[in-house]
């Protein structure tokens, strides 16, 4: 049986640093020899495409979907009545990877790393949900859970490498 991919959310406040934090858990776990999925939340919408290159022009036509491809890599442009949850997300779009690193998406009931900033807030967003594992600040709180500074990268890595990868092999 197919072990399902670890999936770890990334939460906080705007501007607390959640995308730098996933980015330099990106380069560490890679590093470590691990293949990592992110997903990124834009609750507001987004444009992946530039205006007069070929794929905008065929999004621009009418095409429901467009996908994008070349040796290198590929990117699916895709119309959807109703946003995907997450897991619609994973269980469509990703495979083969060790580990799904997600920004956003604090009411999913995955493990939940939350960034905190003391200059952003008073308190933690996700200080009442269960799934909390740990937390990521820049001033010491008083929790029962695991707490990191921002710059101790390597050490939130062997966190979540012990705690969610070790023993999961991709199939």
């Amino acid at each position: 049986m197919k072990r399902p991919i670890p999936v770890i959310c990334i939460v906080g406040k705007s501007e607390a640093g959640k995308t730098t934090l996933i980015e330099n858990l990106i380069q560490e776990l890679k590093r470590k020899g691990l293949k990592i999925g992110a997903i990124k939340h834009c609750e507001h919408g987004f444009e992946l495409d530039r205006k007069g290159k070929d794929s905008y022009r065929l999004k621009e036509a009418g095409a429901s979907l467009v996908l994008i491809s070349s040796p290198q890599k590929i990117a699916l442009i895709k119309d959807t009545d109703v946003e995907y949850p997450l897991d619609g997300l994973i269980e469509n779009f990703i495979q083969d990877v060790d580990v799904i690193l997600v920004e956003g998406f604090k009411r999913s009931s995955y493990p939940k790393i939350e960034v905190f900033r003391k200059d952003l807030c008073e308190k933690l967003l996700c200080s009442e949900d269960e799934n909390l594992i740990a937390v990521v600040s820049d001033k010491k709180l008083n929790l029962n859970l695991p707490f990191f500074r921002p710059d101790e990268i390597s050490r939130l890595a062997d966190f979540i490498v012990e705690r969610f990868i070790k023993n999961f092999k991709r199939k």
